[in-house]
């Protein structure tokens, strides 16, 4: 599958500002590939679709691409066939995944990127690049059709993942045994991708970026450590 991905962990890192971290990134990522075609629907509240779609358009616009919001195109599907690039931004999987089974562009977005189109998801935009977003960390208050995705590559991610804390008085499950939860009931990686980590997926290659690592959850076997550099092909 030709497939050309860039699935960023978080889309703000603490002390710097809307995809500050990530900036570079994006920048050689795109390359050439200037008009982006933004899928706003994560937002549940507080924010419409054509202010997330502002705030994103601004950002990409800094960095010499152009940005429109899907919503804004009188044909959706059209809108992401004719774009150079796609980008889904962060917010609550669940209201993400019901609005693209709502507006009937999975298949479209689909389709795209196994042709190979560039895709940029932060968040909640990674996690629907996966088999399913059942190892988000967001409260499902949408239930949408299906809790299956983009399955644009065979495993989970869990953006913003956070390491357990042994000084910690919180009582709570961690991530960690959350996933382990998952596991009890599912047969598939699942990915801990920190805060300021993201996979670039090229074709049959998947490299770990950014400046903090990941973790890798597989039924029945110790988790696994990564660090930025680290090639994690083998989970293709």
């Amino acid at each position: 599958m030709p497939r050309n991905l860039l699935l960023i962990s978080n889309s703000t890192l603490h002390g710097s500002g809307y995809l500050d971290h990530c900036e570079a990134n994006i920048c050689e990522f795109l390359g050439d590939h200037k008009t982006v075609a933004f899928v706003p629907f994560a937002r549940p509240g507080g924010i419409s679709h054509d202010g997330y779609t502002e705030i994103a358009r601004e950002r990409f616009a800094k960095m010499g691409f152009s940005l429109s919001g899907v919503h804004e195109a009188g044909d959706m599907k059209a809108a992401v066939r004719n774009a150079d690039a796609i980008f889904i931004g962060g917010g609550n999987t669940f209201v993400l995944l019901s609005g693209l089974h709502a507006n009937d562009l999975l298949e479209t977005i689909r389709e795209e990127v196994t042709k190979g189109k560039p895709y940029i998801g932060t968040s909640a935009g990674s996690n629907v690049a996966c088999r399913s977003i059942m190892t988000t960390n967001d409260m499902p208050i949408m239930y949408p059709p299906s809790f299956e995705a983009l399955q644009l590559l065979p495993f989970n991610l869990n953006p913003h993942y956070l390491d357990p804390d042994p000084n910690s008085r919180h009582m709570g499950e961690t991530r960690a045994t959350r996933i382990k939860e998952f596991h009890v009931f599912n047969d598939v990686p699942v990915l801990g991708l920190r805060e300021g980590a993201m996979l670039h997926v090229d074709g049959d290659k998947i490299l770990l970026k950014g400046m903090t690592g990941a973790r890798l959850f597989i039924r029945k076997q110790e988790p696994r450590e990564f660090l930025p550099g680290d090639d994690l092909s083998f989970l293709l």
